[in-house]
Formats: structure tokens, C-alpha cells, sequence
């Protein structure tokens, strides 16, 4: 018996320290605005006048704003906000005006209006930009567009440039599309990524400013401020950050997750369930039947994604905000459900081949394409001109491959996690 009581008693002193530790969470995610002013990167801002390109998602875990926190530092000045789609505090879902900030005073100069990229004047008054906003990992999110915009006047004004990084909330694995511009050519701007990169706002950051020097354009005096405790792997709920929606309808992590496939809607006459509380889950307009769109898609067998019937009046409110109105608003819209049963095999831009596939094979005369925004989305015309061709939707991804090969080659060499 004795013998039998040691035994055991080694045993747990063996195996319950490796138990526990299985058990422990993971650490938190510590992003790059709670290492700003760190003893590493408190001098580049110390005594400083900055711009600082954020929105709502600029918040601390402990809930505090990164303006606020800046606002009240008496060793740093902020002297200009700079607000991307949506403004500075997320409430606006059109066009943005610059005005001022309700609660610190200072001017917020918008970039999602008239005026995509800070003019020299609008820089008149800062020393050092700093960019702070939560990104979902789409390359038509235009939060990463804002931030190179910016990137592109910090360069021309000599002007240093911090990117404090955040996690791509749909994993930082998933490479897929079509890649826009022409084949071959340098990685400095949003044309040049597939509709999902696999990359962190800091990672992109770092790959616009080095493949300008391919363009013999100026490289900005770029300082990426990198987490700690993330890997690729990481889904944002897997991150221990508290999600806050990066828009008005970007509402969960389940929305963004199929964001890449049903944004693409916007360039047809088909609702992409805007003016619902489940914004590109949904797929749907007055004359679909839902029970045919859904067999339709499933007979594809996708990986990772099942559709199931459903229908919605879209609204103009959502979640408590005023959205630009939707389509089909106040009507009864028929179609179908996408339901992510598997995310890590989930491949969001393909199925967005096959959603387009699917429409045009049951509504060929119902369906319309708003051509112009449908080629921005993709970043080419070529998916739709294949699509109105006849083609498959096994053929048109088919051609993606070599020109996707060639930017996980570029990609690679930028990572930073």
C-alpha cells in the first residue's frame, strides 16, 4: 500500500504541473498601442506634436481611448485627429466630414472624403503620425488604404510614421483572390493584395514602405510598434481582446468572416443583408427563392460553409446607428444563410466566385452587375467578364495561382509573427 501511495504521489507531482498548464489560457495579446510608451518607444513620440490616425477600435483593453490617454500625457502634444471611413468615433456610415472632436476639442481632419492622403498643410502642425486602428483582414476593408495613404505623405513630408499593430481578425493563414495591377510588379499599395491577405496592419505597412523603393518612390520613416503573445494562427476571439465592431456593419468576428465573400455583393443588385443585424451573412432580394439559391451553393460543397434558407426587411438602423440605406429597404427579401461550420478551412474568397456563380445560374435575367464596383472589388475585371463568359467557377480560381504564388513570395518576407 505503501509502495502503491508513493507511486501515485510521484504521479501527481509529474503530471499535474503539465495538467494545469493545459488548462491555463493563453496569454492576452498585447497589442502595439499598450507598448507605445514602453521605455523602447516613448522617445519617438517624447516632446512630440501628433497626428494620430485612429477611430473607435483605438482603445486600450482597459477601455480607454488612445486619444484620451495622448490628450492627457504632458509630455507629448496631440495636435490633429485624422479619421478614416466612418469617422473617429464609428458612428458614420457614408462619407465623412472633418469637424472637431466632441470630447478633447481638437481638429479631426477627415480622410474619406475629397481627401484620401493628408495634404502638406494638414501636416503643418505634427512632427510624428501614429496609425491605431483595428483592421478585419480584407483587402477592400479600406481602413488599410487610409493607413497607406498615409504612409505615402509621411514619405513625402519627411515626416516619421508609427504603426502600432493590431491582430488580423480573420487569422493571419488564409492567402486567396485575384491580385489586381500588373504581374510581377511591387507590393506597395492595396491594388497589389488578393482580396485576403494574411496580414497584420504593421506587416502591410512594412511591405508598402519597402516595395516603394521598387517604384524609386521615397520610403517613409516607418516604425512598426509589433505585439507580443500573438501568432498567425490566432482568430481575434482567440486573442483575449475585447471585440469592438471595426464599423457600423461589422457587427461580430462572424461577420467578418464571411465578409470577404458576400462583400462582393455590393457590385450586383443583390442584398447583401446591410440593414440587418447580420450584414453579409445573408444573402438575398424579393424575387429569390431561398430554398433553391441554398441548394444551389450547397451542391458545390464548400469547405467549411453549409447555407440554409432565410429572409429580412432591411432597415435604415442598426445596432443603433444610421446606416446609408440599403437595398431593397422596407421589402421582404427571400435567400439564403451562410453558415461558417468550419472557419480554418473555410476559403471566404472562393466562395465568393461561387455565390455570383450560383445567382447568375438561377436569376441570369434578374441579376445585375454594377460593373464598376464590382471590378474595384476584386481588384480586376476579370472574374466578372469570366463569369458573364461562362466559365466555372473551378476554372476562374484555377487562374489565380500563379500570381498568388508570386505574393506569398513577397509576403514572406515581411512577416513579422
Amino acid at each position: 500500500m505503501k509502495k502503491a501511495a508513493s507511486l501515485l504521489l510521484l504521479w501527481l507531482a509529474l503530471c499535474l504541473p503539465l495538467y494545469t498548464l493545459a488548462l491555463s489560457p493563453s496569454p492576452r495579446v498585447v497589442i502595439g498601442a499598450e507598448r507605445l510608451f514602453s521605455p523602447a518607444y516613448l522617445p519617438l513620440i517624447k516632446g512630440k506634436r501628433i497626428g494620430l490616425v485612429t477611430n473607435h477600435t483605438g482603445l486600450l483593453p482597459d477601455g480607454q481611448h488612445l486619444v484620451d490617454v495622448l490628450y492627457a500625457r504632458k509630455d507629448v502634444k496631440l495636435t490633429t485627429l485624422f479619421g478614416p471611413e466612418h469617422g473617429i468615433r464609428g458612428d458614420q456610415d457614408n462619407h465623412v466630414a472633418s469637424g472637431t472632436d466632441s470630447k478633447t476639442g481638437l481638429p479631426v481632419i477627415s480622410l474619406y472624403g475629397k481627401v484620401r492622403k493628408p495634404t502638406p498643410e494638414m501636416l503643418q502642425n505634427v512632427d510624428v503620425l501614429i496609425f491605431d486602428i483595428q483592421d478585419i483582414g480584407a483587402r477592400f476593408y479600406t481602413y488599410i488604404a487610409t493607413m497607406n495613404h498615409v504612409l505615402e505623405a509621411a514619405a513625402e513630408q519627411n515626416i516619421p510614421y508609427l504603426v502600432l499593430d493590431r491582430p488580423n481578425a480573420i487569422g493571419g493563414t488564409y492567402v486567396d483572390g485575384p491580385i489586381g495591377g500588373k504581374p510581377g510588379e511591387p507590393v506597395s499599395g492595396v491594388a497589389q493584395l488578393p482580396v485576403t491577405h494574411g496580414m497584420t496592419v504593421g506587416e502591410l505597412a512594412t511591405m508598402f514602405n519597402e516595395e516603394r523603393a521598387a517604384r524609386k518612390l521615397p520610403k517613409a520613416k516607418l516604425t512598426v510598434v509589433p505585439m507580443q503573445h500573438y501568432t498567425r494562427e490566432l482568430w481575434y476571439d482567440e486573442t483575449n481582446l475585447p471585440w469592438v465592431k471595426p464599423s457600423p456593419n461589422m457587427l461580430t468576428l462572424t461577420t467578418a468572416t464571411v465578409y470577404p465573400a458576400t462583400c462582393l455583393l455590393e457590385g450586383t443588385n443583390i442584398s447583401e443583408a446591410r440593414g440587418t443585424l447580420h450584414p453579409f451573412e445573408h444573402i438575398a432580394a424579393p424575387w429569390i427563392d431561398g430554398e433553391k439559391l441554398s441548394a444551389q451553393l450547397n451542391s458545390y460543397k464548400l469547405k467549411g460553409v453549409t447555407f440554409k434558407p432565410a429572409s429580412f426587411v432591411p432597415d435604415s438602423i442598426v445596432d443603433g446607428i444610421k446606416i446609408y440605406p440599403p437595398k431593397f429597404m422596407g421589402e421582404q427579401c427571400y435567400g439564403t444563410e451562410m453558415v461558417v461550420t468550419d472557419r480554418k478551412v473555410f476559403e471566404s474568397a472562393k466562395a465568393g466566385v461561387y455565390v455570383l456563380h450560383a445567382l447568375k445560374t438561377l436569376y441570369p435575367k434578374q441579376l445585375e452587375w454594377r460593373q464598376g464596383r464590382m471590378d474595384k472589388l476584386w481588384g480586376t475585371p476579370k472574374v466578372r467578364e469570366q463569369l458573364q463568359a461562362g466559365q466555372t467557377p473551378e476554372e476562374i480560381v484555377k487562374q489565380w495561382d500563379a500570381d498568388l504564388a508570386h505574393f506569398r513570395k513577397v509576403r514572406q518576407k515581411y512577416l513579422l509573427y
